[in-house]
């Protein structure tokens, strides 16, 4: 049986979840994705000028997991800035706060208590089905539309289409930082599709590694699904033509 996961303690929460270039249409803009947990992370170590102790107390995970949270977080902004894209701050997970209403929607300023992040649900969770990330799916794509080709790579992939299955509305995340690795490439890629929000991706292959990182994610797994594009990809998982890889199926693979 899984081990239980910390809830991740959020303190404060933003009043404003969207940002964009100046001047520049929504449809010429690729998106960046920014974690609830990131945006804790930054505030406490860059705003508060935390230590990465101090914060990870706050946040009820260990010092480890908060520099890895940081690090990521820190990543997508620069990525942002550096790249002219829009910064989208998203929820992901399961979440509550304590002695507030938990179906009251949107992000509101948590000022008479704390938020509690909990990570997604452990892959085969009866709920994972109904979870809202499955709103959304990633694929490894060639380019930056629905009709590039899908990368048979998924580690090494350029990037990922990150698209609603119901109105095939997209966005396109670059994989640079894991391409830009010599080793744990499949890793680095695993987390940066997590912080997207996707529930599934649909893909060529995946390494035992990534695929451990993408189950513990609750991401579930489509393989197999080279030469041709993301859109017929996406068709695909819409007939539910798609096979959902089990773990044993990652044993032996590339990473």
């Amino acid at each position: 049986m899984p081990r239980q996961r910390k809830c991740r303690m959020i303190n404060e929460t933003p009043n404003v979840t969207y940002f964009k270039p100046k001047g520049v249409p929504m449809r010429d803009l690729a998106e960046v994705y920014l974690p609830l947990d990131g945006f804790e992370a930054i505030r406490l170590a860059d705003l508060n000028e935390l230590s990465h102790e101090e914060a990870a107390q706050q946040m009820n995970i260990s010092r480890q997991t908060f520099g890895r949270i940081l690090s990521s977080a820190r990543y997508a902004v620069a990525k942002a800035i550096v790249g002219g894209l829009a910064l989208k701050i998203i929820r992901g997970g399961e979440h509550n706060r304590p002695g507030e209403n938990e179906k009251q929607p949107g992000f509101t300023p948590s000022k008479a208590g704390a938020m509690m992040i909990q990570n997604r649900p452990e892959p085969g969770h009866a709920d994972t089905k109904e979870n809202l990330t499955m709103k959304k799916i990633a694929v490894t794509s060639d380019g930056p539309t629905l009709d590039d080709l899908v990368d048979p790579r998924f580690g090494r992939a350029a990037g990922f289409i990150v698209v609603d299955p119901e109105t095939l509305e997209f966005s396109y995340v670059e994989n640079g930082a894991a391409q830009a690795r010599s080793r744990g490439a499949g890793i680095q890629a695993a987390e940066t599709l997590a912080n997207t929000g996707a529930g599934a991706v649909l893909t060529g292959y995946v390494g035992p590694k990534a695929f451990a990182a993408l189950s513990a994610a609750g991401i579930k797994i489509a393989q197999n699904l080279e030469n041709m594009t993301v859109r017929e990809a996406v068709q695909q998982y819409n007939k539910g033509q798609v096979s959902w890889a089990e773990p044993s199926e990652a044993k032996g693979m590339g990473k």
